[in-house]
């Protein structure tokens, strides 16, 4: 979540309400996304560390638990940044351009700088932070609404290239002599042609040529799929092993009510349309009772309404109890009551829900430290699994561990002059 500030009810409705209910099931880690601020609004980074606590705040006051899920900041873990620079060598441009939050971005934000090359490659960046915390033999899941999922779409995508890439191999019995004839034929099955290093059987299959060969092999299996790879080679398939080096996440479908703003459109800060979280009481019932809107179709009190159209009945289905509701439903329909008081009901019930939370922030207000301490440990915690995930990668990519176990050689002319 970016650092934007204090958070609405179209956060916890949005979000926030899922996230308790996965801190009870998995492990999970919910992060404050202060790099992708920068990719929209690097020109003023004055509030970004105020906002960082007060997203922080309303996540505790809310009920995220530290002890059950592990909350921390983006930028404290240097992890991410290698990632993304390391999945950009690979992630072909067209693939960050077909984005279709991208394309939005583009046209909503006109009045932004986003001819940069950060808000190009915010996708990619999120791919890293996805990627980075999914563990070998378990499954990564993604909590997002239906407009995230070509995100995680196109992180599958990058996973499955980055696999291919570097965590494909070869098993060399492969270039054996009796498995001379079966390399020939696949080799022409897949490509259409002869292979010319093995057409002479009793050539000899260096080391040399198995690289090249097992480069080639790769190459191809990049380009025709997985899939289609292993289809076409059969029974071949035990000479081949793609390791699972990044886990490909998978889309986790959340629940997210309509929560309208106050004018009907969604709750968003830039439409100052929203109720935060932290909003006093008396301001609560000011917002609903002057400025939320109703059934624009019932202009006299003596009109019937339409409930479900009414973006204060909405509220009720989400705040008020069932006989509420349904008193609220039935008065709106038949005219039997009128809106400031279906309004007056639905405050009382929405300021009686948010109480809890805003006394457990008033607790965090008054002890900043203890959320700054939290986040730093969330950090920590976090470092931990993204060094785990990094060493797989770096190894995968460099082959650090094998030049290290390789035995040295010794390098000098044979007169052994200077």
């Amino acid at each position: 979540m970016r650092p934007t500030g204090r958070l609405h009810l179209g956060h916890f409705f949005g979000a926030l309400s899922n996230w308790l209910k996965l801190q009870e099931e998995y492990e999970c880690f919910f992060f404050v996304a202060d790099w992708h601020a920068l990719t929209t609004h690097y020109e003023d980074t004055s509030s970004i560390a105020e906002n960082t606590l007060q997203v922080a705040m309303d996540w505790l006051a809310v009920g995220l638990d530290p002890a059950k899920s592990t909350l921390f900041v983006q930028s404290q873990v240097l992890e991410h940044a290698e990632l993304h620079v390391l999945l950009s060598m690979i992630t072909p441009l067209s693939w960050l351009e077909r984005v279709p939050t991208y394309k939005e971005q583009i046209e909503n934000l006109k009045d932004r700088d986003l001819g940069t090359y950060g808000f190009l490659g915010y996708p990619l960046l999120q791919s890293a932070d996805i990627v980075m915390y999914g563990e070998p033999k378990q499954d990564l899941l993604v909590p997002v609404g239906e407009d995230q999922a070509p995100h995680v779409e196109l992180t599958r995508e990058i996973v499955r290239k980055f696999n291919t890439h570097f965590g494909f191999s070869v098993n060399q019995e492969l270039f054996l002599a009796q498995n001379r004839d079966w390399l020939s034929g696949v080799w022409k099955d897949l490509t259409g042609k002869l292979l010319a290093l093995v057409t002479d059987p009793a050539a000899e299959i260096n080391s040399e040529k198995r690289v090249a060969l097992e480069s080639d092999l790769s190459r191809i299996a990049l380009e025709t799929g997985l899939d289609n790879f292993f289809e076409k080679i059969g029974k071949g398939s035990k000479f081949f092993r793609v390791a699972s080096i990044l886990r490909e996440p998978a889309y986790l479908p959340t629940e997210t009510p309509r929560l309208p703003g106050l004018d009907g459109r969604r709750m968003a800060k830039s439409y100052g349309n929203a109720i935060w979280l932290s909003d006093p009481p008396a301001e609560i019932r000011t917002k609903v009772l002057k400025h939320m809107m109703t059934d624009p179709q019932r202009v006299r009190r003596t009109d019937p309404g339409r409930p479900e159209v009414c973006p204060v009945f909405a509220y009720h289905k989400l705040f008020s109890p069932p006989d509420t509701i349904a008193w609220a439903d039935q008065g709106c329909r038949t005219a039997g009551i009128g809106c400031v008081e279906c309004k007056n009901a639905m405050a009382d019930n929405l300021v009686k829900w948010i109480e809890p939370i805003q006394a457990r922030r008033k607790e965090f207000e008054a002890h900043p430290q203890q959320v700054w301490d939290i986040l730093d440990a969330g950090s920590d915690q976090a470092r931990k699994a993204a060094k785990r995930t990094m060493k797989r990668v770096r190894n995968s990519i460099f082959k650090w561990n094998e030049a290290r176990e390789r035995p040295s050689v010794a390098v000098g002319n044979a007169s052994g002059g200077s």
